[in-house]
C-alpha cells in the first residue's frame, strides 16, 4: 500500500515447430480464458498486472512527449483522503486497490496474494477469496480516510493525501485464512516450517510500529485490512458468511460453488442415521484416532504439504474439536 500526500509521500508498504498435443499449444487465448474465468484467485493478479502495465505504458506514451501525467492518473484512480474530493471520485474506493505505480510495490503484493491465496483456497471458496479481497480493501480505504480526517497529525497532510495498492485486500487474506488455518505452517528460509499465524501477527505488529513512518497512511490501510480478515473468519464460525452478498449481484456468478459453507455438508452427514449407542461412538472415536495417528506420522516424516486436502480437512476438524 503506497500513501501520497504532503509529508506522506511514502514507500511501498505489497508446421514448424512443435509443440506437442496440449490444448496450449494450439489455442492458447482459449487456455487464458478458461485460467482467467474459472480461477478468481489468478483472476485478481491478472487484473493487478493488467491494470499495472496499462499505467505504465501511458505514462511512457505521455513522456515521449515531455508530459508527465503520473500524478494526473494517481488523482483519479487512487483513493484521496479528503472527504470533498472522495465524494466526486467515489469509484476510487475500488480502482485504488488495483493500483501500483512502483514495479516492486506489485511484485511483493502478487506474491503475497498468490501465496496465501493459493492456501485460502485450499480451504475456502472463490466467491469468499473475492469478497475478502474487495471488503478487505474498502476496509482498509475507510481507516485511512478515518485517521487522516481524525488524528491531528494528519492535518496538514490530508488536503493532497491519495493511497494506493492492493496490500489492505492482501492483508485481509493474510489474517482470514491465518486465523480460520492457524497451526498451517509454511517453510520460510533459514526459518524452516512457521506457522501462519506466527507470520500474520508479526505483519500486523510492523504494520502497528510503521505507523509512525513516512507511510503511515499505508499502514493504517493494512491494519483496516487486518481487522476485516479477522471479523470475517471470526462470522463465518459463527455461520455468516458476508461473501453471499455477492451472490445478490446479477454480474457475480459463481459456478459450481455452493451458497453453504463445508460446515453443513458435515452436519448432513448424519442426518438420517439412529442415535450412537456408547460402544458405536466409542468404536468411531478408536477409528478417527487411528486416522489423525497416521496422518501425524506421515507429517514427521514427509511434512504438512504431503497431506492431501482430505487428510488437511481431517485434521482442522480434529483439532477444533479438541
Amino acid at each position: 500500500m503506497n500513501n501520497f500526500g504532503g509529508n506522506n509521500y511514502g514507500r511501498p508498504g505489497f508446421g514448424g515447430s512443435n509443440f506437442g498435443n496440449s490444448s496450449f499449444a494450439q489455442h492458447p487465448w482459449e487456455e487464458f480464458k478458461k485460467l482467467f474465468n474459472n480461477n478468481m484467485l489468478m483472476k485478481l493478479i491478472i487484473i493487478n498486472v493488467a491494470v499495472w502495465l496499462l499505467i505504465r505504458i501511458i505514462i511512457a506514451f505521455f513522456g515521449l512527449f515531455n508530459q508527465d501525467v503520473t500524478l494526473d492518473l494517481l488523482k483519479w484512480l487512487a483513493v484521496p483522503a479528503h472527504l470533498d474530493k472522495l465524494i466526486t471520485r467515489p469509484w476510487t474506493l475500488f480502482t485504488y486497490m488495483f493500483l501500483h505505480e512502483d514495479f516492486w510495490h506489485i511484485l511483493f503484493n502478487m506474491l503475497w496474494l498468490y501465496w496465501f491465496g493459493k492456501i485460502f483456497m485450499e480451504y475456502l471458496n472463490q466467491r469468499q477469496l473475492l469478497s475478502t479481497y474487495l471488503i478487505g480493501g474498502l476496509a482498509g480505504a475507510a481507516l485511512y480516510i478515518i485517521s487522516f480526517n481524525v488524528f491531528p497529525k494528519f492535518q496538514q497532510a490530508y488536503l493532497e493525501a491519495i493511497a494506493l495498492g492492493a496490500s489492505a485486500s492482501v492483508m485481509a487474506i493474510v489474517v482470514a485464512i491465518s486465523v480460520y488455518v492457524p497451526n498451517y505452517r509454511i517453510h520460510l528460509l533459514l526459518l524452516g516450517p512457521v506457522r501462519i499465524l506466527y507470520i500474520a501477527l508479526g505483519s500486523i505488529l510492523l504494520d502497528i510500529l510503521m505507523i509512525d513512518s513516512d507511510n503511515s497512511g499505508g499502514h493504517l490501510a493494512h491494519l483496516g485490512g487486518a481487522l476485516w480478515g479477522f471479523y470475517y473468519i471470526y462470522m463465518l464460525k459463527k455461520e455468516t458468511d458476508f461473501s453471499t452478498l455477492l451472490q445478490k449481484l446479477p454480474r457475480f456468478k459463481f459456478s459450481g460453488v455452493k451458497s453453504s459453507t463445508r460446515k453443513t455438508k458435515f452436519r448432513n452427514v448424519y442426518t438420517n442415521e439412529r442415535p450412537m449407542t456408547d460402544e458405536d461412538y466409542n468404536l468411531q472415536k478408536k477409528k478417527s484416532q487411528e486416522k489423525i495417528d497416521k496422518i501425524l506420522d506421515k507429517i514427521s516424516k514427509s511434512g504438512y504439504e504431503s497431506l492431501s486436502k482430505e487428510e488437511k480437512e481431517l485434521l482442522f476438524r480434529s483439532s477444533n474439536k479438541k
